[in-house]
C-alpha cells in the first residue's frame, strides 16, 4: 500500500508540474536566477582564492646580511630558519648574484652602472627571502631572525635589515583581506538560501491555489496530509532539477566567454577551463541546491496552505 501511495505522489507531482505548465516555467526561471547567482559565487570564489594565492606568493620575509658576514654563516641561519614549523621554505641569494641581478634591472641606466663601478667593488649584501605557510605567520619569522642570536665569527650581528617591519602594514592588510573574504562568502551563501527559499516559496504557493480544488476534494475523502503535500514536493523537486539543468547549461557559455578576460585581469586564472576541471562537483552543488530549495520551498508552501 505504502508503494503505491508512493507511486501515485509522484506521478501526481509529474503531472502538475507539466499541467501547471506556466506556473513551472516561472519557477524554474526565478530559481535558475538564484543558482546562477550561487554559481557565480563559486567562481568569484575561484577567482578570489586565485588572486589571493598569487598575492601571497610574492609575500616574504626580506632578510639582508652584512657585507661580513660569511656564506657559511648564512647558510647555517638559513637550515635553522628552514627547521621553524611556520616556514616553507627559504631562498639564499649570494653578493654576486645580488649584483648581477641589480645590474640586470638598471642595464638601460648607465648613470646606476657608472656610479656602481666607480665604487670599486660590490655593495650589495647577501640575502635570504623566507616564504612562511601563511602571511599571519610572517610577524613571529621576523621576531626570530631580529632576535640578535645569530652573531658571525666577530660576535658582530650578521643581520643588516629585515624588511618585514618597513612591509607589515601591506602584509597585515592581505591577511585581513584573505579573511574578510572568507567570511564575506559564508554571509553571501546563507543570505542568498534564505532568498531563494522565500522567492520559490512564493512562487510555489501560486501553484498550491490552483490546485485548491482537487486539495478540498482530497481532504473531504480523508487524504493525510503527507499524502497531499506530497506532489508539491515532487513538483518542487522537479523545479530545482530542470532550473539546476539548465543554469549549468548556461553557465557553458558564460565562463567560455569570459575564460580568456579572467585569464589575462585574475593571475592567469581561466574561469572556463576552471568550470570544465571541476565540473562534476559544480553539477552536483547546482542540482544538489536546486532540488533542496524547490523542494524545502514546496513542502513550506503545502504546510503553510494546509494550516490556513
Amino acid at each position: 500500500m505504502l508503494w503505491i501511495n508512493i507511486k501515485r505522489v509522484v506521478k501526481s507531482g509529474f503531472f502538475n508540474f507539466f499541467r501547471n505548465g506556466f506556473v513551472s516555467l516561472s519557477s524554474i526561471l526565478v530559481m535558475v536566477i538564484t543558482l546562477f547567482t550561487i554559481g557565480s559565487v563559486i567562481f568569484m570564489g575561484a577567482i578570489l582564492n586565485s588572486t589571493m594565492e598569487a598575492l601571497k606568493d610574492k609575500v616574504d620575509v626580506r632578510v639582508t646580511f652584512t657585507l661580513d658576514a660569511t656564506e657559511q654563516e648564512i647558510l647555517a641561519l638559513k637550515k635553522t630558519v628552514e627547521a621553524l614549523p611556520e616556514v616553507e621554505y627559504a631562498i639564499y641569494t649570494s653578493r654576486e648574484e645580488a649584483l648581477a641581478n641589480f645590474e640586470k634591472r638598471h642595464q638601460n641606466d648607465q648613470l646606476i652602472l657608472q656610479a656602481l663601478q666607480e665604487l670599486g667593488g660590490n655593495p650589495l649584501g647577501a640575502s635570504l627571502n623566507v616564504k612562511a605557510k601563511d602571511p599571519s605567520q610572517y610577524e613571529g619569522v621576523a621576531n626570530f631572525l631580529q632576535s640578535g642570536e645569530f652573531l658571525g665569527e666577530n660576535g658582530a650581528p650578521i643581520i643588516d635589515r629585515i624588511n618585514f617591519f618597513q612591509n607589515r602594514a601591506a602584509i597585515e592588510r592581505l591577511s585581513n583581506i584573505i579573511k574578510s573574504s572568507e567570511q564575506l562568502g559564508y554571509v553571501l551563501a546563507l543570505i542568498l538560501a534564505v532568498v531563494s527559499v522565500l522567492i520559490t516559496f512564493n512562487t510555489i504557493r501560486l501553484a498550491i491555489y490552483i490546485s485548491r480544488e482537487e486539495i478540498s476534494v482530497m481532504k473531504l475523502v480523508g487524504a493525510s496530509a503527507a499524502y497531499i503535500k506530497g506532489p508539491f514536493v515532487v513538483g518542487g523537486t522537479l523545479y530545482g532539477l530542470f532550473a539546476g539543468l539548465l543554469t549549468l547549461a548556461i553557465f557553458f557559455p558564460t565562463t567560455f566567454w569570459l575564460g580568456d578576460v579572467t585569464d589575462r585581469f585574475f593571475i592567469g586564472l581561466n574561469i572556463f577551463e576552471y568550470y570544465l576541471v571541476n565540473f562534476f562537483q559544480i553539477t552536483l552543488i547546482i542540482l544538489f541546491s536546486g532540488i533542496i530549495i524547490g523542494s524545502i520551498s514546496s513542502y513550506l508552501a503545502a504546510e503553510r496552505y494546509l494550516k490556513d
